[in-house]
Order: C-alpha cells, then structure tokens, then sequence
C-alpha cells in the first residue's frame, strides 16, 4: 500500500487529491496562527512579566517572555477544530483518541504555564504527567505488551506511562537553547506524520502531527537565534506529551525489547541527551528533575565553542539522522523517505532565512 491509497483508506484522501490538500491545510493554518500570535503575545507577557530570568539553565542574558507555549497551543487547537469544521478529514472513528490526546496535553499546557510563573512542586507536576498519560492507556492509546504472561496488562500500562512521562519531560529538560527543542520536536512530528500516513489505524496521529508541525514551525520564526520568545514548560510539555503519544498511537505492539526500537529512534536524541544527565545527577546525589545547570548535549557543544547556531544545526541534523534510520526501520519507501528530507529541510531553510534577515 503506497501513501496515497493509506490516506484515502482511513478518509483522508479521495480520488481528487482532497486528501493532500487537507493535510497541507491543517499544517498551514496551524503554522500561520502560531507565527501571527507570537508578536501579540510577546508584547504582553512582556508588559505583565511573563518572563524567564536568567538563570543556570537557559542562555538568555536578559528577561526572555515564556509564553511561547500558549501560541503553539492555540495554532494546534484552532487548525485541528477548523479542520474539523471543514471536514476536510474524516475523524469520526478517531475522535476519541485526537480529543484524549488533546485533553491531556490541554491539562499540562495549563500546569506549565503555572509553572512557568509561579513554580511547581516537582511532586505535582509528575502526578500531572502520570495522569494525563493515564488518559492515553484509558482510551486505548498505549503500548501493547504481549509476552505471554498474566501480567502483561499491567506492563503495558506501565512501560505506557514510562515513555510518556519520560518524552515528555525530555523535550523539556532540552529547552535551554534557542530553537533547540522547536526545531527537534518539528523534525520528529514530520517524520512521524510520513509514517502514521502509511497505516489505516493511525490516522488519529497523521491528523494531530500535520498541526503539531505546522506550530512547531511558526514558533520556530521567531525562537531561533537570537530568539524574541520561549515556549516555557507549557510548550515544552505540550510538544514531548503529543510526540509521545502519537508515535504509539495505532497498533504498537511488544513482543521483544527490540520491538520498541524503531519507536524509541523517533526521539532518540532527547532520550540520550535526559538519560545522561539524569545518570551524572543522581551520581552527585542532585535531583535530576528540579535542579538547573549546564550538563546537556548543547552545553557540550557550546563548551567546544560552537556558536548556538551552529549547536542547533548539528544537534538538528543528528535528531533528523535518526529519524531516518527509525523510517527505514519501519520499512518506509526511499521515495517517502527522500521527500520527507526534502521538506524538512525545504521548511526550515526559508524559516532560519526569514529569522536571520529579519535580525540583519
């Protein structure tokens, strides 16, 4: 089954190419939302101290408004809804899981943004993330644990709430460099969106990622060096939780560990970059989740005296090396491959250009 015939079996793409255009829509729209409201929003937490200080774990030299999390929200939310509206997509059979993971990502878009302004107890933000991965298993969206073995119901639930949990809070331990986390998050939702389109029980992902790239886009116009705006813990979780969830979403199904291999490549930059550093903390006795500091892969990079740019670009480029090992791992086309490469390095090329004249 080629990519054309996948979308139109699970209603998203009809003989006239309907399909296509759907998906281009509700990337397009989420990414012009998303760019459209930043310069409003800035201006605002600006005036009402909606802002980073700096500080051991970010770059930033002066107060930096952290509210990007809410524009990239809201071009998700408003591309899927209208999308919806259009019926440019049919999602009848999946709209339990598009709102499950919506809501869900919803509940930690608003515990963020509190974060972000006010501060957290770690202990009420994990609860958060477990709750809402929770959600996920509630609604049919986890990992399949099939090993033969009366417990495996409650391994699946586990390992579930494990890797949401974990992606989600290694996106966001990855956000302390400009553009960083924007650019990974938009690299690995258009890698996972070619592969949800090549299956029918995924068409709940192939919906949300067209959107989740689009925002993750128009963020990135305004995040990348010299950045004008953070996404905060709000954006931070909202991108790992819907990542997460999408690239289970369908039928994963565990047999052996290596089953989970071609997943775990998806996100294998931020896997490594949190396990490091929660290995080296808690071997200095430190808490791995709410101590700040200097320890990350970009850190490193930064130390060898590569410009952040530059840190961005390799650390861009090794997340899209992966991606395409884990496509080819899943038994994609070259063609699909090769065209995925092609427009991610087509859309970020024209948005790093837009961002560099503008700051000329």
């Amino acid at each position: 089954m080629n990519l054309y015939d996948s979308l139109q079996s699970i209603g998203i793409a009809k003989p006239s190419g309907s399909g296509w255009l759907a998906v281009v829509f509700t990337f397009l729209l989420a990414w012009l939302v998303t760019w459209r409201m930043i310069p409003t929003l800035r201006k605002f937490a600006l005036r009402v101290g909606w802002a980073d200080q700096p500080n051991a774990r970010r770059l930033n030299r002066e107060p930096l408004p952290n509210a990007g999390g809410l524009a990239i929200y809201t071009g998700v939310i408003a591309a899927l809804v209208l999308a919806s509206l259009l019926r440019p997509i049919e999602v009848q059979n999946v709209l339990v899981q598009v709102l499950s993971i919506l809501l869900g990502g919803s509940i930690l878009v608003l515990v963020g943004f509190i974060d972000d302004q006010f501060g957290l107890p770690p202990s009420v933000r994990m609860f958060t993330q477990i709750l809402t991965a929770l959600l996920l298993v509630a609604n049919g969206i986890s990992i399949d644990i099939n090993f033969g073995t009366p417990f495996d119901s409650i391994l699946s639930t586990l390992l579930t709430v494990f890797w949401v949990v974990g992606i989600t809070n290694a996106i966001n331990l990855m956000d302390g460099m400009d553009g960083l986390a924007g650019g990974v998050s938009f690299i690995t939702a258009m890698s996972l969106l070619a592969v949800s389109a090549q299956f029918p029980n995924r068409a709940a992902a192939t919906l949300v990622l067209a959107a989740l790239g689009g925002a993750a886009l128009g963020f990135l116009r305004h995040n990348f060096h010299p950045s004008r705006i953070i996404m905060g813990d709000a954006g931070a979780y909202f991108f790992g939780y819907v990542l997460a969830a999408t690239s289970i979403l369908g039928k994963l199904q565990v047999t052996t560990v290596f089953s989970l291999v071609p997943t775990v490549l998806f996100l294998l930059l931020p896997v490594l970059d949190t396990t490091q550093v929660v290995v080296k903390r808690l071997m200095a006795g430190k808490n791995p989740m709410s101590t700040p500091g200097k320890d990350h892969l970009h850190h490193r990079l930064l130390a060898w005296g590569l410009s952040q740019r530059n840190a961005g670009f390799t650390l861009w480029s090794i997340t899209l090396i992966f991606n395409l090992l884990a496509m080819r791992t899943q038994h994609m086309s070259l063609a699909v491959m090769v065209a995925t490469l092609s427009g991610i390095i087509i859309l970020l090329g024209f948005t790093l250009w837009q961002r560099i004249r503008a700051t000329v």
